[in-house]
């Protein structure tokens, strides 16, 4: 894991793109531009990226969830590469960001919009100490599935 640079770009959108055009996961445009797409990943965020034999292979970044009396609890988010997955990228980034959390002083960390069809990630979080803390319905239109829940998720640090 290290944080994220420029020449990474290249690396992170073969990421993204494939996540966002699919719309199975993540709540953004389907029809997002890489620039887009790239200036949301790092607004106000800390990006790292996760590497194996040098390969970008996944990228997530850590920001607090709120502002003000709300700053001292982190939001995370995740995407691992298609190739990638199934091979402990995601619990490695998780694991990471939880110790990032930590010494950045956040006290909890919170995912606002954890789609519940995307079952590995619910597992995933679950077995993170994260539990669902409130339950969303039919928040997310789903590409293929139609309206779908979405969960909030959270665990203190």
């Amino acid at each position: 894991m290290r944080a994220a640079v420029p020449s990474d770009h290249d690396a992170l959108w073969a990421i993204l793109e494939p996540v966002i055009r699919a719309g199975e996961t993540w709540a953004l445009p389907r029809d997002m531009r890489r620039d887009e797409a790239l200036a949301y990943w790092h607004d106000g965020k800390q990006v790292v990226v996760a590497e194996i034999e040098g390969r970008v292979v996944g990228t997530y970044f850590i920001r607090p969830n709120q502002m003000g009396g709300g700053s001292h609890v982190a939001n995370g988010g995740y995407m691992t590469a298609a190739e990638a997955q199934g091979r402990g990228v995601a619990r490695a980034m998780v694991a990471d960001s939880l110790v990032r959390a930590r010494v950045q002083g956040f006290r909890a960390m919170q995912f606002n919009f954890v789609v519940s069809s995307n079952e590995r990630a619910v597992k995933t979080w679950q077995a993170a100490g994260f539990e669902i803390a409130a339950r969303l319905p039919g928040a997310f239109d789903h590409a293929t599935l139609g309206f779908v829940d979405v969960y909030v998720m959270y665990r203190t640090l």
